[in-house]
């Protein structure tokens, strides 16, 4: 859930299409357009339970010690109601209401009216305005790329108030942690329903809206693709981008500074949170420009599903590592911590030379080397809505020749790293390395549906070629 970076599978688009003479029909690939039961099944679910799992992780750190399992022991024995956790719970205050509302107006302030000016004195990187990929229904929508200038100015301003101004607390985050989590919920229903809204009354593009007549389903999975306000105001890459992972950083500083006060100082196994995650954070704003090219942007449509799960789901369950380490401080051996730290960068490693395989293909058109090699591929088409059909590479060599999702295998292996910092005393910290486990393997399944629709018999000769999904060999 929320905003994990996802690329399509290995596709170098050819900037030549030509018109389809013949009748087309709505081109299927995209969200889906009708719903199966047991995916109207597993909606229900996630809209019952998902807000529900973010309390229970949250709460059983703040009231058993990051136990999962107690809770549900004082439940089952009658040795505590419902109603004694509720209780202890800390309610939603005006501290956090403005914390957080100042918060998200600051991040929507750098998105829209700070232009980016990183691309112009950073070298290698791309920003300032950029294009995204063609829609289903022909579109291709501009975009202001600043994420990385939006993520240096937030942490020049942290570092700038811990060190100098103390305005606030370095452990706010922490200490209005629960309040905070209402707040974020708050922001992510009412963003999901006034995009559901919007999408009836004044979408953004009628062309690229899907009504499958399933409330429950077009609530969380989104009617309009690209729901925007004004020219810039984009919904999709301002909520999975920002205010979200500009805060996972923060977040775990504000686990760092905790872990100081608690202990007079902080662990090397927080430094490898703080360090690992980093990396990947400054790595997602980095490539933000290649980020619309994933499937978060080029095949989901904007529903509860990206913005509850933007604003809550990520922020709160991918931080759990240090959340974990402020109630168990951590210190890893010298070995254990080089070879955690080994796991994370080598997986960090195959993650970002199997993308930048990919983007060099694509930007190539296929006119390159990939391990000093002229890159093998397979042609294919597809369809836009509007009646185009467009020529694409399907890449075959490199990591693209090892497995179709390549890229998955070594964000996997860094979401390992991250968990195995934390020890092997509670199971807690372990969620992400499960969930992510879960979450990559059904977007290579739901992924290569998508593309199946969209390429065909195409899809059959590239999945000949490339047999194995995410570990060769194996699966």
């Amino acid at each position: 859930m929320a905003a994990h970076q996802e690329k399509k599978p290995s596709e170098g688009r050819n900037p030549k299409s030509t018109q389809n003479d013949t009748q087309t029909s709505q081109v299927q690939w995209g969200r889906a357009w009708e719903v199966d039961w047991f995916s109207l099944a597993s909606i229900l679910f996630l809209l019952m339970f998902a807000p529900l799992i973010v309390y229970y992780f949250i709460m059983s750190c703040d009231q058993y010690q990051c136990s999962l399992i107690d809770p549900l022991v004082d439940l089952l024995t009658g040795n505590k109601h419902l109603s004694d956790i509720w209780n202890k719970t800390p309610t939603l205050t005006y501290r956090a209401a403005g914390i957080y509302t100042l918060w998200v107006t600051f991040q929507v302030v750098l998105y829209v009216f700070i232009p980016d000016f990183c691309h112009k004195f950073v070298p290698g990187y791309v920003g300032g305005v950029q294009e995204g990929a063609v829609t289903p229904a022909g579109v291709v929508n501009k975009y202001e790329i600043n994420g990385l200038q939006a993520w240096i100015i937030t942490h020049v301003l942290w570092f700038a108030n811990a060190y100098y101004f103390h305005w606030f607390s370095p452990t706010i985050i922490f200490d209005n942690w629960i309040p905070l989590l209402w707040c974020a919920n708050i922001l992510g229903y009412a963003v999901s329903t006034f995009a559901m809204i919007k999408s009836y009354i004044f979408p953004t593009n009628a062309k690229d809206c899907k009504f499958t007549g399933n409330f429950f389903y077009d609530y969380m999975m989104g009617i309009e693709f690209n729901p925007r306000i004004g020219k810039w105001f984009d919904f999709k890459l301002f909520f999975n981008g920002r205010p979200g992972i500009v805060a996972w950083t923060l977040i775990n500083l504000s686990y760092a500074a905790k872990q100081q006060e608690l202990y007079g100082q902080v662990t090397n196994s927080m430094i490898l949170v703080n360090v690992l995650q980093g990396i990947y954070v400054l790595d997602f704003f980095w490539n933000e420009s290649w980020y619309l090219k994933t499937i978060d942007i080029c095949h989901d449509h904007f529903g509860w599903y990206l913005g509850w799960g933007d604003c809550v789901w990520l922020p709160y369950l991918y931080t759990l590592q240090g959340l974990y380490l402020v109630y168990h401080p951590v210190q890893l051996g010298t070995a254990n911590a080089v070879g955690i730290l080994l796991l994370g960068l080598i997986g960090y490693y195959i993650f970002r030379m199997t993308n930048h395989q990919k983007d060099l293909f694509r930007r190539t058109n296929g006119n390159c080397k990939i391990w000093g090699k002229k890159p093998e591929y397979i042609e294919c088409s597809y369809m836009s809505a509007d009646g185009t059909k467009h020529y694409s590479k399907l890449l075959t060599s490199g990591f693209w020749g090892w497995a179709r999702h390549f890229n998955y295998t070594g964000d996997l292996m860094g979401s390992l790293a991250y968990c195995l910092t934390c020890g092997f005393e509670h199971i807690l910290p372990y969620f992400y390395i499960v969930y992510m486990t879960i979450l990559l393997t059904h977007r290579c399944i739901r992924d290569e549906h998508r593309c199946f629709s969209k390429y065909g018999k195409d899809w059959k000769r590239y999945t000949a070629a490339v047999p194995y999904r995410l570990v060769p060999g194996i699966f």
